[in-house]
């Protein structure tokens, strides 16, 4: 029993390293786009986030992927996640900050988005996996992994029209919540 466990583990390790390799030119571009779009440097660099989601990846115990679009939509919530962690860590050591102005862009490249409005979007984003959960998982390959249309659509298992549609709705409802809050 315990040598079919590691048996597995090895196997699943093995394929998450194949694939990070296969993608890992497309990791690098993601990771760019959401740290450089604004064209102001983070501390966080491109390289280290593409190394910690290998190893939160490779750390995630229910990660186990079987194909190149199962992979990019895990990838994607981590590294939403890397980046909401690392963004609450700086503000909770600066104590505060400016209040930005909140929006959403069709077009990644198209606004800067400072770090508190990262942290307002995922917390709209939590809100939003409560009224529809297919939703908020457009909106992490979208918005916070910068995946294309045909990237979330394949991912998804969709039509890019599909992705498009609930893109577009998710930015309404997203509008609506960080309008209120």
């Amino acid at each position: 029993m315990e040598s079919t466990d590691v048996a597995l583990r090895a196997e699943r390790s093995r394929r998450i390293e194949e694939l990070v390799e296969a993608n890992y030119a497309d990791l690098r571009r993601i990771a760019h786009a959401r740290l450089f779009q604004s064209g102001q440097k983070t501390l966080l660099q491109t390289s280290d986030l593409v190394s910690e989601t290998y190893l939160r990846l490779a750390a995630a115990a229910g990660f186990d992927p079987q194909d190149r679009a199962h992979f990019l939509a895990y990838a994607a919530r981590t590294i939403r996640s890397i980046i909401v962690d690392y963004i609450r860590e700086r503000s909770a050591q600066r104590r505060g900050g400016d209040v930005e102005h909140v929006t959403l862009v069709t077009e990644l490249a198209a606004a800067p988005v400072g770090e508190q409005e990262v942290l307002k979007i995922d917390g709209a984003l939590e809100d939003l996996r409560q009224l529809d959960p297919h939703l908020a998982r457009v909106v992490e390959m979208r918005f916070f992994a910068g995946l294309t249309e045909q990237e979330v659509a394949a991912a998804l298992g969709v039509t890019d029209r599909t992705v498009r549609r609930q893109w577009e709705k998710a930015r309404r409802l997203l509008a609506t919540v960080l309008a209120d809050a």
